[in-house]
């Protein structure tokens, strides 16, 4: 690409996402779009509707399939509705997608660099009146055959299709698009209906990304634990129980370690009130029936 040695850089924001399990997340992400072919480069990242976590996917993505030593370039072309400025830099007055398919600024001056070797963005710029012919204009498939050759991947961050048409207009230039649905507020038949909207476009549907998702919980001695079955062990929700040393263990006479029973057997195994002389309230067996002497003394009654 001409002039990409006068791209200026700017500083993105990620946020903390440090979680082992998000990160893993985002690598199978990563890996999977790796393994959809050669002649995949383009991908539109679209939703049913706003606040599905669309715009974290695609930044995610990108940054993933940046640290893999691929070079990438992220658009956001939410023409309509775009908070990557806002969210992701402190940087104000910067060039978009809007501006450069108006013909107010050139593709050169609109692409920017970021501090993670290898990916670059360019926002979506101020909005405009005529989003969706601007994003279905010949200029937008000119821009992407231009950049096309300059980068290994080319992720576009689209409008909710289940809102606004604009991403099935987009998809029929892209190779493939990735769908985030939030689990839990999107209906089936929505669902449905956006998918069906991109096959119409002839885009190819490389899968779906199922956001805010809850994970799996069993019951460990009587609390409630997180359960993740990739690794076939538990982490504890209660952060006191994890924390509790166990307690070390008593040797006799012999050196030979001490069973103690704890409270909790204990208190099963306790005397009841009345029990008869010479019982004990550890390892004695209650009796069931009355005692041979006919009724006596220490006669004890059936429990």
């Amino acid at each position: 690409m001409k002039g990409a040695c006068e791209m200026r850089t700017i500083e993105l924001d990620f946020g903390d996402l440090n979680n082992y399990f998000v990160r893993e997340a985002f690598n199978t992400l990563r890996t999977n779009i790796l393994f959809s072919g050669k002649d995949v480069k383009t991908i539109i990242v679209t939703s049913c509707v706003a606040h599905e976590g669309k715009t974290t996917v695609s930044f995610e993505m990108a940054k993933s399939l940046a640290e893999a030593d691929k070079k990438v370039l992220l658009i956001d072309a939410d023409l309509r509705k775009s908070v990557t400025v806002s969210r992701y830099t402190k940087e104000r007055g910067v060039n978009g997608l809007s501006q450069i398919l108006s013909g107010q600024v050139t593709l050169e001056q609109s692409v920017y660099r970021t501090q993670i070797e290898g990916l670059d963005v360019i926002f979506a710029g101020p909005y405009p009146p005529n989003p969706a012919e601007l994003v279905g204009s010949p200029v937008f498939k000119e821009m992407l055959d231009c950049v096309r050759d300059a980068y290994d991947y080319i992720i576009v961050d689209a409008p909710p299709l289940g809102l606004v048409i604009d991403a099935a207009v987009m998809a029929s230039v892209c190779d493939g698009a990735v769908i985030v649905i939030n689990q839990g507020n999107i209906k089936y038949r929505l669902a449905q209906n956006v998918k069906a909207q991109l096959a119409k476009s002839g885009c190819r549907i490389l899968g779906v990304v199922l956001n805010q998702t809850q994970r799996k919980k069993r019951s460990v001695r009587g609390r409630q634990s997180e359960y993740y079955a990739g690794y076939g062990d538990y982490y504890s929700s209660d952060s006191a129980m994890a924390a509790k040393p166990r307690p070390a263990a008593q040797l006799g006479t012999n050196g030979a370690p001490v069973r103690t029973a704890s409270s909790n057997s204990a208190a099963r195994t306790a005397p009841r009130t009345g029990a008869p002389a010479g019982t004990t309230g550890t390892g004695a067996k209650p009796q069931s029936r009355p005692a041979s002497n006919g009724g006596q003394a220490g006669k004890r009654e059936p429990w």
